[in-house]
């Protein structure tokens, strides 16, 4: 009789809007102003980590906001289940330690923490993260429906260098981001020589390498602040490592930084290296499509073939479009289109026309071939693959020249 009066007691309290379980001296100082600055009482901040959190809180109400400590934890995935036992739905977690393990950090975010903070803990970014916290908790239950838009991750891979598959890559996130209306995010994984910032005559930062350096960080706001912006529609991400220092990224970092991205664009589209693809064959692993661009070469046709077998291997359900660029006039290829497909035993879906002339051109303005030259041959079949891309469905949100034409003819 006993424990249901302690329950019905604890059911009636009124809950705190704010409290803190911190192991060190030094974060329950750093976070004291915060408190203040949100007018909680500063005897909220409470000693001891996650286990006291979780015997308090067994006995009393949970606040709406909690910042827990996971810094003495040995286990901190099950401390943060048996802290999920005794709070209230509805509570929002802030939680801080000292393990910089991004397994970890997508195991929390999985679990429900709102954000994991390293120790020792920065004021600007602990204020950061204390206000999105705040900001998550006064949103409307009931919100305006959004568009509902299809996700697609779009991966262009090179079988060869020289191929073309960096152009390719920044004239379709032109196309789809221009012309079709969507939201695109373009990422760069050639760490050390990416040239899809330069494209579009832009000097391509430190974005990708702090993202994969620093892979706890990686949120929407860290996204919005180290994407390059080319238009409203369209941002890139990408990196110039130095060459003395080469990056080996984790490649769960990889993938944590694709699956972020996917959540804020309705279109992402990887230019992935073949070194990369082969030495980190997870980053294929959640794409939707595969643009796989060659040439009609002897050396292409073999690694054309090892390349798909790659891509069956790590992305089974992706739908591969193959696309053999800069072919050249019949006369001078060096494998005919019949035997190259023959080869690979597949068909060729686009053929995309050399044009030399037209590249040097759009290069010297800055910009992609389809932004510079809209109506020069290669457009057309990459507008077609952008087509492809956003499904036969979908319908280009403005004229172009191109669509003009095509409206002409027919």
């Amino acid at each position: 009789m006993a424990s249901t009066a302690a329950m019905h007691d604890r059911a009636n309290e009124e809950r705190e809007v704010f409290g803190a379980y911190i192991c060190d001296e030094e974060t329950a100082a750093l976070l004291a102003p915060l408190a203040e600055e949100h007018g909680w009482l500063p005897e909220r901040i409470h000693k001891g980590g996650v286990a006291n959190a979780v015997r308090s809180l067994s006995v009393m109400r949970s606040p709406e906001f909690l910042i827990v400590d996971l810094s003495e934890s040995g286990d901190p995935r099950a401390d943060i289940g048996a802290l999920a036992d005794v709070c209230e739905p509805g509570t929002l977690v802030l939680a801080i330690g000292v393990m910089n393990d991004v397994h970890l950090y997508r195991d929390l975010l999985a679990s429900g923490i709102h954000d994991y903070l390293l120790k020792p803990v920065d004021f600007g970014d602990l204020r950061e993260s204390v206000a999105l916290a705040l900001s998550a908790m006064v949103e409307p239950e009931i919100q305006t429906p959004k568009k509902e838009t299809t996700k697609r991750m779009v991966t262009v891979i090179g079988a060869r260098g020289g191929v073309g598959a960096s152009g390719l890559s920044s004239g379709l996130a032109w196309i789809l981001a221009d012309e079709f209306d969507t939201h695109v995010g373009l990422l760069d994984l050639d760490l050390n020589f990416g040239t899809d910032a330069m494209t579009f005559d832009l000097e391509p930062g430190r974005g990708l390498s702090d993202a994969l350096e620093n892979p706890n960080r990686v949120d929407s706001l860290f996204i919005e602040r180290a994407m390059l912006k080319v238009s409203d529609k369209l941002s890139i991400l990408g990196s110039e490592a130095p060459l003395g220092d080469p990056m080996t990224p984790d490649p769960a970092a990889l993938q944590n930084l694709q699956e972020e991205l996917a959540e804020n664009f309705d279109v992402v589209l990887v230019d992935l290296p073949r070194s990369i693809a082969s030495s980190y064959p997870l980053t294929l692993a959640n794409a939707s499509d595969v643009v796989l661009v060659t040439d009609l070469s002897l050396a292409a046709t073999r690694d054309t073939i090892r390349l798909l077998s790659l891509i069956k291997a790590n992305a089974p359900t992706a739908t591969v479009h193959l696309v053999a660029n800069k072919v050249p006039p019949v006369i001078q290829q060096e494998v005919s289109q019949k035997d190259f497909e023959a080869s690979i035993e597949r068909a060729v879906d686009f053929l995309i026309p050399a044009d030399p002339k037209s590249v040097v051109l759009a290069a010297k303005q800055g910009k992609p071939l389809p932004q510079a030259l809209p109506s020069s041959k290669p457009v057309a079949q990459i507008r077609a693959l952008a087509q492809r891309l956003a499904g036969d469905d979908a319908k280009p949100s403005k004229s172009s020249f191109w669509s003009k034409l095509v409206r002409k003819q027919s």
